[in-house]
């Protein structure tokens, strides 16, 4: 991705992936908040993903005859509500701020 994209393209895709896999950085105020608060924002967006995890679980196994596939369909869809809020919110900074944020 590095050798086929722009720097900017690159480093928006970066920032969506990071902020996608630890989603409460960005209520730390991720990447302008204190640093010595992110250890704290990692553990709880691995709370949150393993949450996730269980009530995709939960859901999966309504059905008498669960799998795998039942579980990432379920998955799934929990994990796109968050990636769709990362991309909201870090496209609300970006307006806020203007041009200079990416």
């Amino acid at each position: 991705m590095l050798w086929a994209l722009s720097d900017r393209l690159t480093s928006a895709i970066g920032l969506i992936g990071v902020m996608s896999s630890a989603p409460v950085l960005l209520v730390v105020g991720a990447p302008f908040g204190d640093e010595g608060r992110y250890p704290l924002a990692v553990g709880a967006s691995v709370a949150v993903w393993a949450g996730l995890g269980w009530w995709a679980a939960r859901r999966a196994t309504r059905v008498s005859v669960a799998g795998w596939p039942e579980f990432w369909r379920e998955y799934t869809w929990l994990a796109l509500g968050v990636i769709f809020g990362v991309l909201m919110a870090v496209g609300t900074v970006s307006l806020l701020y203007g041009e200079a944020f990416w």
